[in-house]
């Protein structure tokens, strides 16, 4: 998870940092690969201005010196440069490259139309790179079955809990280790969201019961904030991202499944083929569940799998015609 250093940047992009955060709703995770993001477009700007020593390495390049006057005179051709730079150099996947631009583009917009600092916004016109359209990758039915019969161990209640989650919410890791006992009410489960954006996901007979059976043993905690953290680790503190990460590749590879094809988010892609595919969860309600803000980010899960095509084929009504005459000359 990328961090955000206050002072490293000029002040005028810790500026559109903090608007990130405090205006705009953005993640500390988005506001740190931003921050990440800037840092690398200022490291290059000033290499190829001539503003950088030669003999300093591009990672210990300084930039909050970085003046206003040095921004005004950025264009377009500037940008594209930086990220063939980070494609050529820095090996950048067309994704990573993406999120730059967005990156760049709601920089200079703030740096043009509400700091009002440069007299044109040079990334106006700023395109993204094309990006490679992927299924999602996801459990079948028999092995998300086969994932859950395979947790054991002094924390298996807690595991079984965990994963139950995952597979029937579709939750992202961080909204599961946000869960405090307060969120749950009767078969409801309060979720913070992408950009602190709270929603309600309904829960099945499933969570309902792995949820009482880890309840009665989880261990009393209480955070100094007089939050109750749901899941604990064996020190009784909130558990961490990395801990449940680790504890879901223990037992996919306790389940047989390939470790480097399946993780904690192929879960939540599992959840949501799973209820798309075989459960006929309209797409809306699909997209309510999972939290996404355009349906457009859903429409990644609108695949079939090769048995509904199969399928789809054979309800075809000519499926059963055949040709009454022997003769089969063409």
């Amino acid at each position: 998870m990328a961090t955000y250093e206050y002072g490293v940047l000029p002040y005028y992009a810790d500026d559109f940092l903090v608007y990130l955060e405090s205006i705009s709703g953005k993640s500390q995770n988005t506001v740190g690969e931003y921050f990440y993001d800037l840092l690398m477009f200022f490291r290059f700007m000033k290499v190829r201005n001539g503003s950088a020593s030669h003999d300093t390495d591009f990672n210990d390049i300084n930039v909050s010196d970085y003046g206003i006057d040095k921004l005004a005179e950025i264009r377009l051709s500037d940008l594209y440069a930086f990220l063939n730079y980070m494609n050529s150099e820095r090996k950048d996947k067309p994704a990573t490259r993406a999120r730059k631009v967005a990156c760049l583009r709601s920089f200079f917009k703030y740096i043009w139309g509400k700091a009002k600092l440069i007299p044109e916004n040079p990334a106006a016109e700023l395109e993204s790179p094309k990006l490679t359209k992927r299924l999602p990758r996801y459990l079948e039915l028999d092995e998300s079955i086969a994932l859950l019969e395979a947790i054991d161990g002094d924390q298996k209640e807690r595991d079984y809990c965990m994963i139950t989650l995952f597979l029937n919410c579709g939750m992202r890791l961080s909204e599961l280790v946000g869960i405090n006992l307060s969120d749950i009410r009767a078969d409801t489960l309060r979720v913070l969201g992408k950009g602190s954006k709270e929603r309600t996901i309904y829960l099945n007979d499933a969570c309902l019961d792995a949820l009482r059976r880890y309840i009665a043993v989880r261990p009393d905690y209480e955070e100094a904030s007089g939050a109750k953290p749901l899941f604990l680790s064996k020190r009784k503190k909130r558990i961490s991202p990395k801990t449940v990460q680790y504890t879901v590749k223990k037992y996919l590879r306790a389940a047989a499944l390939d470790t480097t094809k399946y993780s904690t988010h192929k879960l939540r892609h599992t959840a949501a083929t799973l209820m798309y595919t075989m459960g006929d969860v309209d797409i809306r309600s699909l997209q309510e569940i999972l939290g996404h803000e355009s349906v457009a980010t859903t429409e990644i899960y609108t695949h079939v799998n090769n048995a509904r095509l199969k399928d789809a084929v054979n309800k075809n009504p000519l499926a059963g015609y055949k040709k009454q005459s022997d003769d089969l000359s063409v």
